[in-house]
């Protein structure tokens, strides 16, 4: 976060207009976790001391990894996890959801076989993916003038609008995920982003469900 007697920026201002990797997530003590949510959404974090308060750009783009369990291992056909329900709630509930809810794609990634020269697949190369998103962003620019991201509210209302169908398709499904009503929002914007990628205008109901299943409550 930075500090010292003399406010000095941290790693989240380094990290400013690029990306801050966080390993073993919950491994992190709780209270910094905690200070990472306001300048998630503000884009500065703030640093006061008796003499200096001083404001340190902070827009970053956090990308973060653990594993399923304390020991790492479950889920795995060998059943090398031993570890109880309790253990792994206790390990999950490092991470509040008011964080959880400012991360807006979790993934779940199964431990791939060893294999030494593994078979190529046909899938998208990271060229062609990297065009896309280019072009993706280049059309929420033109758009919008900013990255759907940093859409605020009223931006939000202009640019995401749904078919009164999806609208109420997605409320109900909001209530029954419980999701907060941040959470929404940027699901919005995640939609508003798989479309773009396929270079469509409206956001489909196909668009709303992918979005629906990066929200860490589709996935427990």
């Amino acid at each position: 976060m930075g500090g010292g007697s003399k406010p000095q920026p941290g790693e989240i201002t380094l990290a400013h207009h690029g990306v801050l990797f966080l390993d073993e997530l919950p491994e992190f003590d709780r209270k910094v976790l905690e200070v990472l949510r306001e300048p998630l959404e503000s884009g500065h974090i703030v640093i006061s001391r008796a003499r200096d308060r001083v404001s340190f750009p902070a827009r970053f783009q956090l990308v973060a990894a653990m594993n399923p369990c304390p020991c790492g291992y479950m889920g795995e056909p060998s059943g090398r996890c031993r570890c109880t329900p309790e253990q792994i709630q206790r390990y999950r509930n490092k991470l509040s959801g008011p964080l959880l809810d400012r991360i807006d794609l979790h993934l779940t990634v199964a431990r791939e076989t060893t294999a030494l020269n593994p078979i190529q697949n046909d899938g998208e190369t990271t060229t062609s993916a990297s065009a896309r998103v280019a072009q993706a962003r280049e059309r929420q620019q033109q758009r919008q003038g900013c990255a759907n991201a940093f859409l605020d509210l009223p931006g939000l209302r202009e640019h995401c609008t749904l078919a009164k169908v999806d609208e109420s398709w997605l409320e109900t499904a909001c209530e029954r995920l419980t999701l907060s009503l941040r959470a929404a929002h940027r699901l919005l914007k995640v939609a508003r982003t798989l479309a773009d990628l396929e270079q469509q205008d409206a956001i489909a109901r196909h668009h709303l469900q992918e979005a629906l299943q990066y929200r860490p409550a589709a996935l427990n």
